[in-house]
């Protein structure tokens, strides 16, 4: 009989099972967060049911909930990849989470891309709930998957990229007041609940560049009227994705 000899071998695991394993804790970390459930699914799940169920706003021609499921779903992509990502990135800079993470030998780039994927699994789940919440109250959609997916990884990288700008440029308090508040202003003016032609002519131009009403308009054009590749929408959401990501690698501050 022999006896056999072990040696520890230290040393960082590889890189796609450090982002998988970092990707899990997020997803966990957010799924436990009672007030990002809230944002997350409670509030858009109540929305849905509630403004297809009563007559509140007056959505024109055909069934309300056909024209509030693709701003809905819109309104779930920014509650997860803005406002839920910036709250929680914020208060992580803040308690010096990132700073120690920054430290370990997950690369800086690794963390962001876990985080992506954090939500990306995140608002997977949001879009299966709502789904079939939707199917439940009577929806029937159109269009091709193909644009519905171009529109929200747009969306998703656009809300990314100015969530992680806003954790990483202002303090956690200031970035949980001015995250809700955006929540807020962009549930109402976004074209989410209320159609964008009972704003001005005017205003109208302007709240078309913002990202959430490319995004809820492009889906809903796609979902609702069974329209092609809405590439005005998918341009809107690519500037901002350009420019918010661009914008986050230059000015984020980890500590």
């Amino acid at each position: 009989m022999t006896t056999a000899t072990y040696a520890p071998a230290p040393g960082a695991a590889p890189l796609p099972r450090m982002i998988a394993a970092q990707a899990v804790l997020e997803t966990k970390m957010l799924l436990r967060n009672g007030e990002q459930l809230l944002l997350t699914v409670v509030i858009p799940t109540l929305l849905l049911v509630l403004f297809s169920s009563v007559d509140i706003v007056d959505t024109g021609k055909g069934r309300s909930v056909d024209f509030l499921t693709p701003g809905i779903l819109a309104l779930a992509v920014m509650s997860t990849a803005f406002t839920g990502q910036a709250i929680a990135t914020g208060f992580e800079r803040r308690y010096g989470v990132l700073k120690r993470l920054a430290s370990s030998p997950l690369p800086r780039w690794g963390l962001m891309a876990a985080k992506t994927v954090s939500v990306l699994v995140t608002e997977v789940l949001q879009i299966i709930l709502l789904t079939a919440i939707a199917f439940a109250l009577g929806w029937s959609p159109h269009g091709t998957p193909v644009a519905v997916f171009l529109l929200l990884i747009l969306g998703t990288a656009a809300f990314s990229g100015l969530g992680l700008l806003m954790a990483g440029t202002l303090k956690a308090e200031a970035t949980l007041a001015a995250a809700n508040l955006v929540f807020l202003l962009l549930l109402v003016g976004g074209g989410v609940i209320v159609p964008m032609d009972k704003y001005p002519a005017g205003v109208q131009d302007v709240l078309g560049l913002l990202p959430i009403s490319a995004l809820s308009d492009g889906l809903r054009d796609v979902l609702q009227h069974g329209a092609g590749m809405p590439w005005g929408d998918l341009g809107v959401l690519g500037v901002w994705a350009v420019v918010g990501l661009a914008a986050a690698g230059r000015f984020f501050r980890w500590e």
